[in-house]
């Protein structure tokens, strides 16, 4: 019983010894080296945005919580580093906030054709007004990425399917309405602020793509301006 209970304690202060080593040395590092805590270009915008303390000088904490942002908006490489594709993703929701409930105050958009579909490049926005009366948004939404841009100018609603398939995308567009060649208004799952974008469509929230649907018809008008950030 002696040696038993000997050969117990031995084994006890082992681990004792052993369980806190692999903590200290395995998982703090390893949380750690899953962020870059180096300062980046937009550190002090990235800080304001996140309502964080600015100082523009990244932290574990702040690395932690650009990580966060990035992940909800598939930002790649999720590092939490402030880089431009982040910041350049912050400032559109920026835009998009101060637009408010007055996208067309620049009145880029035509006010003479009665119901039309506009869609803001610049601020990756997008709304339906009826002459200059706003009859529902503005909206986020997500357009063509450098190389498959969505195209500019005045087009008209040509064919409209609810439950679209797309044969070269092989992906489903759900209430789709199509304006000019293959692209068009669809809903999709992805974030409105995933980068790079869309392969031309103007990508929306699933109510919005919706609603969408309920309120324009074959022939309305849809007028697309202004330049994607990063195109």
């Amino acid at each position: 019983m002696g040696v038993i209970r000997k050969r117990a304690g031995i084994v006890l202060g082992i681990t004792s010894m052993v369980v806190p080593l692999t903590v200290a040395l395995g998982a703090a590092p390893a949380q750690a080296a899953s962020c870059n805590v180096t300062t980046g270009p937009y550190q002090k915008q990235v800080e304001k945005f996140l309502g964080r303390a600015v100082d523009g000088r990244q932290s574990l904490a702040d690395c932690r919580a650009i990580q966060s942002f990035q992940r909800t908006h598939g930002i790649t490489p999720t590092q939490g580093y402030a880089g431009p594709l982040t910041w350049r993703t912050m400032s559109t929701m920026l835009a998009q906030r101060a637009a408010g409930t007055n996208p067309n105050r620049a009145g880029a958009c035509p006010t003479n054709k009665g119901r039309i579909a506009c869609v803001d490049l610049t601020r990756q926005l997008s709304w339906i007004q009826d002459g200059s009366r706003l009859t529902y948004g503005p909206v986020p939404v997500r357009t063509g990425k450098d190389g498959t841009e969505t195209r500019t100018g005045a087009k008209r609603i040509y064919w409209r399917n609810i439950n679209h398939w797309s044969t070269i995308y092989h992906v489903s567009m759900p209430y789709a309405q199509f304006f000019d060649g293959g692209q068009a208004f669809h809903s999709t799952t992805k974030s409105m602020w995933n980068p790079p974008g869309s392969g031309g469509c103007v990508n929306m929230r699933p109510a919005d793509a919706k609603a969408y649907w309920n309120l324009l018809r074959n022939g309305d008008d849809v007028y697309v301006y202004g330049r994607k950030p990063g195109t």
